[in-house]
């Protein structure tokens, strides 16, 4: 994930700010290991930065204006970097699902954004963001489409959902709305040959994760994270022992799962639900 690769620095702020650190790093003399054991971080991290596989930290920016000499340099490229179509508690875990080989998502009452249709994501935006103007709204409906776009990649990570059962009969959008949504989610599990979806059923009882969405992505080259989301907010985990802890969790919701077979079955008899009067 971050293999040595020439960047035009124009192309993004992102991509700016990783070429500005390359500079100024190679002006101090120092490799990226020796940059890393300074600001308590690996040499890979640093090169996450400076390939723009890794959106810039401003704590992180910080230190290296102080290492470096650089004034506020990185910090006021660090801002800039930052500016994402997606909320910024989310931005980071948007950016890694692009490059995971591997995303396994428990939802518990809303189906997941990779897996959304644009109604019943138009609809839930403007559930959750009552008063926004109507260009907020369009712009993170658009947002969540275009990175759905990762599924029609020529290899696509391995997508893994768990949707609880809650979340098929909560009716966001109505009837329509929800039909449609489950009928997308039975042609994903049905033809998408990386696409795996189960349902965790009611009678399962109370999940390890009760009150939000977890996803846990892996990569070829680099350690996996976990990312979880409540109402407004999220989190990316990278700690190694919290991630273990987060993949044995999920582990068990999968295995309370249907089976894949039985949980599309489940889907397809309550889309009925929501066509029958």
């Amino acid at each position: 994930m971050t293999e040595s690769r020439q960047l035009d620095p124009y192309t993004s702020p992102k991509t700016f700010y990783g070429a500005e650190l390359r500079r100024l790093r190679e002006e101090a003399g120092l490799t990226q290991a020796q940059l890393g054991e300074r600001a308590f971080c690996s040499g890979a991290y640093i090169g996450q930065f400076e390939t723009a596989v890794r959106r810039p930290q401003m704590d992180v920016s910080k230190l290296f204006d102080e290492i470096l000499g650089s004034g506020e340099h990185l910090q006021r490229l660090c801002r800039l970097a930052r500016h994402s179509k997606y909320p910024e508690y989310f931005a980071e875990a948007a950016e890694l699902e692009k490059l995971a080989t591997t995303i396994s998502e428990y939802a518990p009452m809303l189906v997941p954004g990779l897996l959304q249709t644009e109604a019943y994501a138009r609809d839930l935006t403007r559930t959750a963001q009552l008063f926004a103007p109507q260009e907020e709204v369009d712009n993170r409906v658009t947002a969540r489409m275009e990175r759905q776009r990762l599924l029609d990649e020529p290899t696509p990570p391995e997508l893994w959902a768990v949707i609880h059962e809650a979340a098929l009969r909560i009716p966001v959008g109505g009837p329509e709305v929800m039909r449609e949504q489950l009928h997308h989610l039975l042609e994903l599990g049905h033809h998408h040959y990386r696409v795996m979806i189960q349902v965790l059923p009611f009678e399962a009882g109370a999940p390890a994760f009760l009150n939000g969405t977890v996803i846990q992505m892996t990569f070829s080259d680099a350690p996996p994270v976990s990312y979880s989301e409540g109402a407004y907010t999220g989190q990316l985990i990278e700690e190694s022992r919290l991630v273990a802890q987060y993949q044995r969790a999920y582990d068990l919701i999968r295995a309370a799962a249907l089976s894949p077979k039985a949980s599309l079955a489940l889907i397809e008899s309550v889309a009925k639900d929501y066509t029958t009067p």
